[in-house]
């Protein structure tokens, strides 16, 4: 690797944006990797470094390009839940159904992780599949439920995701609902929003 490209990692993974300017203006490439295959971009979003990423997408940074855990910067947006980070990545027309290694888009670890803010601005500006399934055999609704805490901000997305049309009656792969799920883990509030969904 030559010394711009690493120049811009760092300074991209640091959130340098005056760094990653001068970088990229001395000639480092946009989408240079480093040893695990992640672009600067991916870095700054790791990094919630949003300055810094919206240089590199306006510089025609690929909010796609996969590191070897199969993680983008796209992706990493959901698993981080910065609403900033979301409205700098947009733009650049990330692939909506692009696929992490658990075979999840980035609705299913923002659920998971109770980021309804992500989760409520994600459903409100794209249509992304709410119902999509991951190798675990699990939807966001589901993922919400079963990892979640059962506390207001998982309250939340499941109010959210029903909002958007989510089938509340798809079970995972062992034939278990949602609701058997909340019903099961003692999360009252979000079993009786799940009863009012069917």
């Amino acid at each position: 690797m030559n010394a711009l490209d690493q120049e811009l990692l760092d300074a991209a993974r640091t959130g340098h944006p005056d760094r990653v300017r001068a970088a990229i203006g001395g000639g480092a490439r946009v989408d240079c990797r480093d040893e695990e295959l992640r672009t600067p971009l991916l870095l700054a979003v790791h990094g919630d470094h949003v300055e810094a990423a919206r240089l590199l997408v306006a510089a025609g940074a690929d909010p796609d390009a996969q590191d070897t855990r199969e993680e983008s910067p796209w992706l990493a947006t959901g698993v981080t839940g910065s609403v900033r980070m979301l409205h700098v990545l947009l733009p650049a027309g990330p692939d909506l159904t692009l696929r992490n290694r658990f075979g999840g888009i980035a609705l299913i670890p923002a659920s998971e992780r109770g980021h309804a803010a992500y989760v409520r601005e994600l459903l409100r500006l794209t249509d992304i599949d709410v119902d999509h399934v991951n190798r675990l055999g699990w939807t966001a609704l589901l993922e919400a439920v079963i990892l979640g805490d059962g506390g207001r901000a998982h309250q939340e997305i499941v109010e959210l995701l029903l909002a958007a049309g989510a089938d509340a009656g798809l079970p995972d792969a062992d034939g278990t609902s949602a609701l058997e799920h909340a019903e099961r883990r003692g999360f009252a509030e979000i079993a009786a929003r799940l009863r009012g969904a069917r």
